[in-house]
């Protein structure tokens, strides 16, 4: 019981956000991060154990936790990561920088050199003690439900604390309408609304509470359940709220045909092929778990007829329009009508053999990437399919649930799942050649010294020795997005890491590092962007176009677009070349011939994905300013002349016209992410600090000779700096498959200072 002096102690104990907020402890090791939950003093004498969360004192501290993370996401979807950031050091500037600013004749760029001190001074306090920086990489709302609904199954139950800050961020991320989107700006869908509806009650929501009417509301007046695309209609299935004969065949036995066919899952893009493998698995062996009160609640909860009375047939091609982003083609109606039917007289000894080499393959990825796995949902889905195989006593199930938090987030508006097990390396390189732009690397030396130790250990060093059995091409000596651990390699993590651990290395910051990366660990990423070119003379993400573009007609997912087989991107394709222009440039007696045509060719892709307005659709951000910034810089790398001295190289004049075009009054460019969705360019309502950013990079490096429309942009991202040298987080800025977003909270930094210091040391 509490007593009556710890009683009066907790009246007068601070109440406000910073209380509650303070509960949640980030911990960095080698880049790998999770938050954890700290009993406040005045707790830890009552709350002991899981059960006491039950105790009234108990109960209270969970409503006034919940309470301290509301958010209104009316202003702002996009969180502030303010839990990371509250104890950020405010920026300074040295009366030694201050004099040396003195010394700048150029007014405008004289306080872009100051902004840019102080910004930075501001963002080395966000490092992390292992070098490298973390943040907020949630926003799709897919990925929380997927890990709930696994952990309910497998009976692995979060904390409370832990369940209260879920639910606090699903409820903060509901819609008016009642509904939840595909991500945090979206409008309301059927996938979204389904998964979020049946993870909170799962998490002990309450049918009738008002938030889960309004939703059950939103579900039922859209058609029910049935619409629910794809992925969610798994999720339901292997819950036991949703039929398996409401699926179409996931076909298991694809693994078995020979790799030669252009339909085996082998030449599928590691990601749809990483999903593809566990959801395979459950629909072969028909996994279904055990029924509860609740999963019975919900049968009756979630469509609008019967259960029993349910066509389930009817119900596998069924989507909600809602949803509806890549509709189904006439020839994957026909696979289904095949495979469909294959189902009911499918032999039992070749699904045994199927459901062999599935574990032997889920085993294999998860001790390839130490359980991380690729990426969220194949790491939630692995963790069910080892539950089944092996057991949830094995320590293979135990080693997935230690990984499940090194994939959340505690943010102000709780918490979520991230796209990735986080985006440590991507960030750090960016930050790394900010910094260096900047000219700041003497100034913050210890800064510097940090990110070179980051980016020195995620280099990939081992090959696991059945890597090849399993699909994988060779990753030794490049590097991935996140942790050194996560093990998947990537072009341009790979070419972005190696240019600036190139460019560090000329740093006087360095001089005293006694051990720097051998020269001759840079071969092995060498020989791997050079094998990943395509035919087309692109680059894609992770490995090499395996499959042929036709197998995009058998995409069944609806919501998603080109996802079945890589594809050549201009941003992998611009930092590749850049990365292997710089790599030539410091060691030129390495592949010397195959580096110049590789870039050569590298470039005529670039050329050919240009769009008669100049423009760049960006695949992997918000979006065309993105493009065009990786696009100008891809080609002046790869020998384009600058604006100036363009003709007849005209593409870059082209680019920056583009660009122009599009600034807005202010000085600033503010792109939608409706951009990334329909693949042509729509304003945001406000001036954006990321676009502004890459719009300026991007007509810097191209030498734009209207300097007025420079000056007016770089006014803007100074004009928007707050007083502590950060900027305030905007509209979402990443994006992945076309239609889903994704957050980047370094983005918001890293881009704008690059911009200043590139503005404040521009000739």
């Amino acid at each position: 019981m509490e007593t009556a002096q710890l009683k009066e102690e907790r009246k007068t104990l601070p109440k406000d956000k910073s209380y509650y907020w303070n509960c949640w402890k980030l911990y960095s090791n080698k880049g790998r991060q999770y938050w954890k939950f700290e009993l406040p003093n005045d707790l830890k004498g009552e709350i002991q154990n899981e059960q006491d969360w039950e105790k009234p004192q108990g109960r209270t501290f969970l409503k006034e936790i919940s309470a301290a993370f509301s958010y209104d996401k009316s202003k702002n979807p996009n969180s502030s990561d303010l839990l990371l950031r509250r104890k950020a050091k405010a920026g300074e500037i040295s009366h030694e920088l201050i004099n040396k600013a003195e010394q700048i004749s150029d007014a405008n760029k004289k306080v872009a050199f100051l902004a840019a001190n102080k910004g930075f001074d501001f963002y080395r306090s966000l490092q992390m003690p292992d070098g490298n920086w973390a943040g907020d990489y949630g926003g799709p709302l897919f990925l929380l439900p997927g890990l709930v609904i696994v952990s309910y199954i497998t009976q692995t139950p979060f904390s409370s604390p832990e369940k209260t800050l879920m639910i606090r961020y699903m409820l903060n991320h509901q819609n008016d309408d009642g509904g939840w989107g595909l991500h945090i700006e979206d409008r309301s869908t059927m996938f979204g609304t389904v998964l979020q509806y049946v993870a909170l009650r799962l998490l002990g929501k309450a049918a009738l509470d008002p938030a889960m009417k309004k939703a059950r509301k939103w579900i039922q007046q859209h058609g029910g359940a049935t619409e629910v695309p794809l992925w969610g209609k798994f999720y339901l299935s292997v819950l036991g709220v949703y039929e398996w004969e409401g699926n179409n065949t996931f076909y298991p036995e694809a693994w078995l045909l020979p790799e030669s066919l252009p339909v085996h899952p082998g030449r599928y893009w590691n990601h749809a092929r990483m999903v593809y493998m566990p959801m395979s698995y459950c629909y072969a062996v028909k996994f279904k778990a055990e029924p509860t009160a609740i999963t019975k609640a919900l049968k009756t909860e979630l469509y609008t007829e019967k259960y029993s009375k349910i066509d389930w047939k009817s119900a596998r091609d069924k989507i909600c329009g809602e949803d509806l982003y890549k509709a189904p083609s006439k020839w994957l109606d026909f696979f289904n009508f095949f495979m469909n039917g294959y189902e009911k007289v499918h032999s039992k000894f070749l699904r045994k053999k199927t459901t062999d080499f599935l574990e032997k393959y889920i085993d294999a990825e998860d001790r390839h990437t130490n359980y991380i796995n690729v990426g969220p949902v194949n790491q939630v889905l692995n963790s069910l399919c080892v539950w089944h195989f092996h057991g949830k006593d094995s320590e293979a199930f135990k080693k997935h649930v230690q990984r499940w938090k090194d994939y959340l987030w505690v943010a102000e508006d709780g918490m979520k799942m991230n796209g990735y097990n986080g985006s440590q390396l991507w960030d750090t390189t960016f930050a790394a050649q900010a910094l260096l732009e900047c000219k700041l690397d003497s100034v913050f030396p210890e800064t510097t010294q940090k990110i070179y130790s980051y980016l020195d250990q995620t280099q990939i060093q081992k090959n696991e020795p059945d890597y090849e059995q399993f699909f994988r091409d060779n990753g030794f000596g490049c590097w991935p997005f996140s942790t050194q651990s996560h093990d998947w390699p990537i072009t341009d993590c790979t070419s972005e890491a190696m240019k600036s651990v190139l460019l560090l290395e000329k740093s006087p910051a360095l001089e005293k590092v006694a051990e720097k990366i051998n020269p001759e660990r840079y071969k092995p990423a060498i020989d791997f962007l050079l094998k990943l070119q395509n035919d087309d003379g692109g680059w894609a993400t992770y490995e090499n176009i395996r499959g042929p573009k036709w197998l995009e007609k058998l995409n069944p997912s609806g919501i998603f677009a080109d996802i079945m087989v890589e594809y050549s991107y201009v941003e992998c394709t611009s930092a590749t070349i850049q990365a292997l222009k710089k790599y030539n440039h410091f060691f030129p007696n390495y592949r010397v011939d195959e580096i110049k045509k590789a870039i050569g060719n590298g470039r005529e892709f670039i050329l050919k994905k240009q769009r008669n307005n100049g423009s760049w659709y960006g695949s992997w951000a918000v979006c065309f300013t993105y493009g065009a910034w990786f696009g100008i810089e891809g080609l002046l790398a790869a020998g384009a002349k600058s604006y100036q001295a363009g003709f007849p190289n005209h593409e870059i004049q082209k680019a920056c016209e583009f660009l122009v075009g599009i600034q807005k009054p202010d000085g600033s460019w503010g792109e939608s992410a409706q951009s990334c969705v329909d693949k042509s360019y729509h304003e945001h309502k406000e001036g954006q600090v990321v676009n502004t950013a890459w719009a300026l990079l991007a007509l810097m490096a191209a030498d734009y000779p209207e300097k007025t429309v420079i000056d007016k942009g770089i006014r803007f991202l100074i004009d928007k700096q707050e007083k502590s040298g950060d900027w305030s987080q905007q509209g979402i800025s990443g994006v992945f498959n076309g239609n889903c977003m994704i957050t980047y909270t370094a983005y918001r930094n890293v881009f704008p200072l690059w911009a200043l210091g590139r503005y404040a040391h521009m000739k």
